[in-house]
C-alpha cells in the first residue's frame, strides 16, 4: 500500500499529465499504470461513455483469460446489477462494492453470477463526470477472498476523479479537429443479438464497418463491445434498473463518428423469437452539434447559437431568432471560436458536422 506522501505525489502528476492532455487511450493507459503503483488491483475496466446516455462505447479491460469468450455475460451483468452501478454512484464518484453491499458482495448480480467465480474479492468503482455529462466510468479488481479497498483508496480515486473527468472530455473534443482525409462514410448496418448478446445475423456490410470499431488486430469475430453495451443497456431499461435510451455515440477515426442504437425485435414478454437489433450508422448532425457541445463546455447560449449557425443563419437572423443584439451574438460566437481553437464559421461547421 502506498505512503500519504507517495499518494500527494501521485495526485500531483495526475493533475499535471490531466492538465497536459492527450488522447483518450494514451491518457487512460498512463492512468491505469500509475493507479497500479499508488492503489494496487488485479484486473481493470476502463469504459468510456457518450455523455448524454452513459452508455459504454469505447472500453479499455485487462481481465482474466477464462473472462475473456464471456464478455458479452459480462456486459450484460455489468448493465443488470443495480448496486454500484456507475449511473447511480454518489457525488465523491467512487463507490466500493464490499462496503456498499454491507460486506455481502452477493448482492451484486454481475459479482455472485461471474465475477466471484474468477476469484474477485472487490471491486472499487470510479464514475467521471461533469455538468457536462458523464465520459466515462473505471472498475477495479482485488482478487483473494479476504482483498477489500480502503477508506484511504477510496478519497485518494475521490481526489483524481475531477482532474481525469475533465482530461477525458478534453480529449474527446480533439476528435473533432478537421483534417484533410477521412474514411468514407458508412451506410447503416445492423446486427442481430439473442437477449443473451449472441449473435444471430447481420447485413452483409456490417463486418467491414464492424472492423473499424474494434482494435487492430483483433482476431475474434468482429463485434465490438460497444454493440453488447447499447444491447445491455435496452435490457436494462426493460428490467426497470436504468431509463436511459440504449444508444451511444463512438468516434472512429479523423473526426468520424458513429451512432449505435438498440431495439428489441420479436416478442419480448414471452420470449419467442426474440432479440435484439443494434443498428450502426454515422450520427447525425444534432448528435454530433450536441456531442461537440458538450465536450467543448459550451453553455446553453452557445449550444444554441451553435445550432443556428449549423442551419445555415446569419449574424441577424440568429440575433432575431434569440432575441439579442447582433453585437451580444459576435460576442458569443467569439467565445464558441475560443473554446474551440477555431477562428471562422467555415472551419467551425466543418469540425461541428465533420465535412
Amino acid at each position: 500500500m502506498a505512503t500519504p506522501a507517495a499518494k500527494v505525489r501521485s495526485r500531483e502528476r495526475v493533475g499535471q499529465v490531466c492538465a497536459a492532455g492527450g488522447e483518450p487511450l494514451t491518457l487512460r493507459l498512463w492512468l491505469i499504470d500509475e493507479l497500479r503503483r499508488v492503489v494496487g488491483f488485479d484486473w481493470y475496466a476502463f469504459v468510456l461513455t457518450d455523455p448524454q446516455t452513459m452508455v459504454g462505447c469505447a472500453p479499455l479491460a485487462d481481465v482474466p483469460a477464462a473472462l475473456l469468450p464471456q464478455l458479452p455475460r459480462l456486459i450484460r451483468l455489468k448493465y443488470l446489477t443495480p448496486l454500484n452501478r456507475w449511473t447511480t454512484i454518489g457525488p465523491s464518484g467512487v463507490a466500493l462494492l464490499r462496503r456498499a453491499s454491507g460486506e455481502d458482495p452477493s448482492r451484486s448480480l454481475v459479482w455472485s453470477q461471474l465475477l466471484a467465480a474468477h476469484g474477485v474479492g472487490d471491486v472499487a468503482s470510479l464514475v467521471l463526470r461533469d455538468r457536462f455529462g458523464c465520459w466515462g466510468f473505471l472498475d477495479l479488481w482485488r482478487c483473494g477472498p479476504a482483498a477489500r479497498f480502503h477508506a484511504d483508496e477510496e478519497d485518494f480515486l475521490a481526489d483524481i476523479a475531477e482532474p481525469v473527468t475533465a482530461a477525458l472530455r478534453r480529449s474527446q473534443a480533439s476528435t473533432f479537429h478537421a483534417h484533410a482525409l477521412r474514411p468514407p462514410r458508412p451506410g447503416p448496418v445492423v446486427l442481430l443479438l439473442t437477449r443473451d448478446l449472441d449473435v444471430l445475423a447481420q447485413t452483409p456490410p456490417t463486418q467491414a464497418l464492424l472492423r473499424v470499431l474494434i482494435p487492430p488486430g483483433h482476431d475474434a469475430a468482429p463485434i465490438p463491445a460497444g454493440a453488447y453495451n447499447v444491447a445491455a443497456q435496452l435490457l436494462a431499461v426493460e428490467a426497470g434498473v436504468d431509463t436511459s435510451p440504449a444508444w451511444a455515440r463512438v468516434h472512429v477515426a479523423e473526426g468520424l463518428w458513429l451512432t449505435l442504437r438498440a431495439a428489441p425485435i420479436g416478442d419480448a414478454e414471452t420470449g419467442v423469437g426474440s432479440g435484439i437489433a443494434v443498428s450502426i450508422e454515422e450520427s447525425s448532425p444534432a448528435e454530433r452539434v450536441d456531442l461537440f457541445a458538450r465536450c467543448f463546455a459550451l453553455t446553453t447560449r452557445e449550444r444554441e447559437l451553435l445550432g443556428h449557425l449549423v442551419k445555415g443563419n446569419d449574424t441577424k437572423q440568429i440575433a432575431r431568432a434569440m432575441f439579442l443584439s447582433e453585437h451580444t451574438v459576435q460576442d458569443h460566437l467569439k467565445s464558441i471560436f475560443a473554446k474551440s481553437s477555431t477562428h471562422t464559421r467555415k472551419t467551425l461547421l466543418s469540425r461541428v458536422l465533420g465535412m
